[in-house]
């Protein structure tokens, strides 16, 4: 029996210009030390035979499958906000693999060496960070939050030198596509309509099937892209997650969280929160991240500008109109949201403001984000900040009033916030403890926390109790580095 391999290679398939056709760069001693399970089944994969190997020497870059076409994507990006002409530097898209479902995902190979876009740098990476994004991206997963995914890790038996010496890895993402605004943007600027037009076109195939084949379509793309994004990063917001890197390149046409470099998840309350530590200035602190993604968007829009119609300033202003959508539909989704993590199944006029004096109110006294909303789902806030605070028990009237107004019954708001505010979430200070540990050679405790972060949302588990507890103090902010 095969591993399941089922290519087709439709990207492949665009103008030359949007990729490289690459040379696999083989590594000495690849050994499978992460393997996806369930989401191997969902792909149609056989989960034993993926741990053999010839396998394993496909997950290494050694060997390409059959029915692959190994190619590196090309595309720009804004990166902070300073534009550059990019492309897959240590990553390679080996195809898409159609399902038993006959859904299509990507399957890219990051970490497998050198492509024609990678500048100079090795094309590899270290096993801390490709660890690191298999736990966050599968506990986004987890969370109901729209993201690329983990099949695998494989190390490498090859060391690397960054600052230190660091054992190398690949991992093998999953994703619906790695079409990004950044590719439109590489598309737009190498000045070809054609090639625009083919690109939107297969966007369109791809992630828009809907969309119907008119005058206006490529308006219509711009439009469910900004309804995607604009309800992804309220879905980002609602859990305390950030991001730490929204340059355009690392934004989805399809609406999934792609990239898991400098990104964590805020413990203390704090809109300002930056973790990344390139980004000097905050850009993409917590606070900015509604407002940047509507700049990645605007960015999208300018690439689209020909397409969506034949006179330029025509084109720009129904671009624009679009593009003041944005920030409506990401309030919308985030109110909505906020509304059902504190158990409110209707909208009244009063609901922002009770919303923003708790958030006030966490910032004021340092609450954890994550355990001051699992507190108000069971009742006890008897370890939160804020517990005895007479401005929070003078909130909390005006909440319980505010659920006495609405006919559901007790039960069933509790059941609403439990399946909005997770009790545990990655945090940082367990995140890095696996990691540590991994690296050593020791994988359980990152088998544990996976274990834990892949059913976020279980107020039963008597496993989650020690993953709700606060990191120690420290004089030293919590910082994240790009290593993936």
């Amino acid at each position: 029996m095969g591993i399941g391999w089922n290519f087709d290679n439709s990207y492949a398939r665009l103008p030359n210009d949007f990729y490289a056709e690459i040379e696999l760069n083989p590594v000495r001693a690849p050994k499978l030390v992460k393997l996806n399970k369930s989401l191997a089944k969902d792909l149609g994969l056989d989960v034993e035979e993926l741990q053999s190997d010839k396998a394993i020497a496909i997950l290494a870059g050694n060997t390409a499958p059959e029915g692959s076409k190994p190619i590196a994507q090309a595309y720009a990006g804004h990166q902070f906000g300073h534009f550059t002409m990019l492309g897959d530097g240590r990553a390679v898209l080996l195809g898409e693999q159609i399902t038993p479902k006959e859904e299509r995902f990507d399957i890219q190979l990051k970490g497998s060496g050198r492509t024609p876009f990678s500048r100079g740098g090795d094309g590899r990476a270290a096993l801390g960070p490709m660890l690191r994004e298999y736990i966050i991206s599968e506990a986004m997963h987890a969370l109901g939050i729209p993201t690329t995914r983990s099949l695998a890790v494989v190390t490498t038996g090859e060391s690397i030198i960054r600052e230190t010496e660091l054992p190398g890895a690949v991992l093998t993402r999953v994703a619906s596509s790695h079409l990004r605004v950044g590719t439109f943007q590489y598309a737009a600027n190498m000045g070809s309509f054609e090639n625009l037009e083919v690109l939107a076109h297969y966007a369109i195939i791809r992630h828009y099937e809907f969309i119907p084949n008119s005058e206006t379509r490529y308006l219509r793309l711009l439009e469910e892209v900004i309804k995607r994004q604009a309800d992804l990063i309220a879905k980002w917001q609602l859990v305390g997650f950030i991001h730490g890197v929204m340059n355009t390149d690392n934004m989805t046409i399809s609406g999934e969280t792609i990239d898991y470099g400098p990104c964590a998840f805020m413990d203390t309350y704090d809109p300002k929160t930056v973790f990344s530590s390139i980004d000097r200035h905050g850009r993409y602190a917590y606070e900015n991240q509604p407002v940047i993604g509507g700049w990645n968007l605007a960015r999208f829009a300018e690439s689209l500008i020909p397409l969506i119609h034949e006179d330029p300033e025509q084109g720009i202003e129904l671009a624009q109109n679009e593009i003041s959508k944005y920030m409506p539909l990401y309030e919308e989704s985030y109110q909505e949201g906020m509304r059902s993590k504190l158990g409110l199944f209707n909208e009244e006029e009063q609901d922002k403001e009770l919303i923003n004096e708790l958030l006030d109110l966490m910032h004021k006294h340092r609450a954890d984000y994550t355990n001051t909303f699992r507190g108000l789902t069971i009742g006890d806030m008897t370890d939160t900040p804020l517990s005895n605070k007479e401005e929070f028990k003078n909130w909390l009237e005006k909440w319980q009033a505010r659920l006495s107004r609405q006919e559901q019954t007790k039960d069933e708001v509790r059941q609403l916030m439990e399946s909005w505010n997770p009790v545990v979430i990655p945090r940082n200070h367990r995140v890095e403890e696996a990691l540590e540990a991994a690296v050593n050679g020791d994988y359980s405790v990152m088998e544990k926390l996976l274990k834990v972060l892949a059913n976020p949302y279980d107020y039963t588990s008597e496993l989650t109790k020690e993953y709700c507890s606060l990191p120690a103090p420290s004089n030293l902010p919590y910082r994240t580095f790009c290593g993936t």
